[in-house]
């Protein structure tokens, strides 16, 4: 399980080092295989491990390709999904047009979603964070989460 959020720095070349809890994690899990991909509703990139990004895949692959919403989140995420290898200081060389898609430059921040990872740009992010702090008067909460003692 992948928590916490770290700040980075992205090298002029498009290279992060992978926070340390992070790393040990993917070492164990996958050897360091990774998947990067995009988001399909956040200027984001998603970083799964490479088993967990199978079985994504395979229920992604699944869907209907008759259905509009369902090929366009098979040509976003499956078409931007990116093998990437983590180096041995744990660092990863992230492509242009995934760093384009998130706006990522020198500053991003790295969230542990789980069973996931995502990559922000620090200044989206932050944006972002705000955004969804100040309107979440508005928004409906859905029933398993009202039920959830935290």
């Amino acid at each position: 399980m992948f928590r916490g959020v770290s700040a980075i720095n992205l090298d002029a070349k498009g290279r992060l080092a992978i926070p340390t809890r992070y790393r040990d994690r993917l070492a164990e899990h996958c050897d360091g295989q990774i998947v990067v991909t995009i988001d399909t509703d956040e200027r984001c990139l998603l970083i799964y491990p490479l088993p967990q990004w199978e079985d994504i895949e395979r229920k992604v692959e699944a869907l209907p390709s008759f259905n509009p919403a369902a090929r366009r989140v098979q040509r976003l995420l499956i078409g931007h999904a990116t093998d990437i290898v983590m180096d041995g200081s744990g660092r990863i060389l992230l492509p242009i047009p995934l760093r384009e898609y998130a706006r990522l430059e020198k500053k991003v921040v790295m969230l542990g979603q789980g069973g996931k990872l995502e990559l922000w740009s620090e200044a989206y992010w932050l944006e972002r964070r705000e955004s969804w702090l100040e309107d979440q008067a508005e928004l409906e909460i859905p029933a398993e989460l009202r039920s959830l003692s935290l």
